[in-house]
């Protein structure tokens, strides 16, 4: 097993095609297919599934891709860890939706400026989908709600988000979990960290909300609320980022569920020039902020 085997694995896995995996690594198809059966040949598994001249992964294959992508983003970050260049090339970056849209564009244009020959890719999703993206390799750092406990991960914190219950505008003030029982609430999917806070929050109340509705994005889930269908929690920050916001109540929530913290996280073996840099200049905004909240 070599890397230009893992590669080429890659490639037609994505693709699910020899001749389209050989026009992306400009390479011919039959090499393709004889590097294949190489590599299927020392695993000792098929990893693919052949059938109509297409080509499906196994659940073999499946399982092998997750390893090979790990292999091939380690070989890329020892490389730029050695050559002794500026931070370079791609670096795939997740990020809750709240802190992507209030929290990170000006630190992006920042480093983007300071490091222009990294090419940053933000994608945006839950706690639960973002640390799986850095544990998968998919990622190479994400900003999740942390502190995260998990042997494989280190990060550090960035930020801190004042957490509120929005309700509408007539409500009776929510104060306690039990102000808000029966009430229907808007949260997101149940890998979202933000909605096991809002239960937790309930939980130690000894309060049951009522109907519990999946909502897509904090602007729905706003006008939702600002029409009298329910609460939802959401960070001060992005609330007051949103046009339409003074139409509902905002309630803090107190005591441990006042405050979350914000972390980015990477793989405790990661090693990139692009994260060391974007860390530290994470570092020194949280510095800059806490000099000016102390002054």
């Amino acid at each position: 097993m070599d890397l230009v085997q893992l590669e080429i694995f890659c490639a037609v896995a994505q693709h699910q095609s020899i001749a389209a995996a050989a026009e992306q690594i400009h390479r011919v198809p039959s090499n393709l297919t004889t590097r294949l059966k190489q590599l299927e040949a020392d695993l000792g598994v098929d990893l693919f599934i052949r059938e109509n001249n297409r080509l499906r992964l196994s659940a073999t294959g499946r399982n092998f891709l997750g390893y090979a992508k790990n292999i091939l983003s380690l070989v890329d970050q020892a490389r730029s860890a050695v050559s002794g260049e500026e931070p370079a090339g791609s670096f795939p970056l997740g990020s809750l939706e709240s802190t992507a849209a209030v929290r990170i564009p000006v630190i992006l244009a920042r480093f983007n400026a300071r490091h222009p020959d990294v090419e940053l890719e933000l994608s945006t999703g839950p706690s639960g989908s973002m640390i799986d993206g850095v544990l998968e390799g998919r990622l190479v750092a994400a900003f999740v709600d942390g502190p995260i406990k998990h042997p494989a991960i280190d990060g550090i914190p960035v930020f801190d988000e004042e957490m509120v219950i929005i309700a509408p505008a007539q409500h009776a003030p929510v104060r306690r979990g039990r102000d808000a029982a029966g009430d229907t609430i808007y949260v997101f999917r149940d890998n979202c960290s933000y909605r096991h806070h809002f239960e937790k929050w309930f939980a130690e109340d000894k309060a049951i909300p009522g109907k519990v509705r999946e909502i897509e994005s904090y602007h729905t889930m706003l006008a939702c609320v600002s029409a009298g269908g329910g609460l939802a929690v959401i960070p001060r920050a992005m609330l007051e980022s949103m046009p339409g916001y003074l139409s509902v109540a905002a309630w803090p929530m107190h005591g441990r569920f006042s405050v979350l913290q914000t972390w980015l996280v990477w793989r405790r073996d990661t090693a990139s020039r692009a994260l060391d840099a974007f860390a530290a200049m994470l570092r020194e905004h949280r510095q800059a902020a806490q000099d000016v909240q102390a002054a």
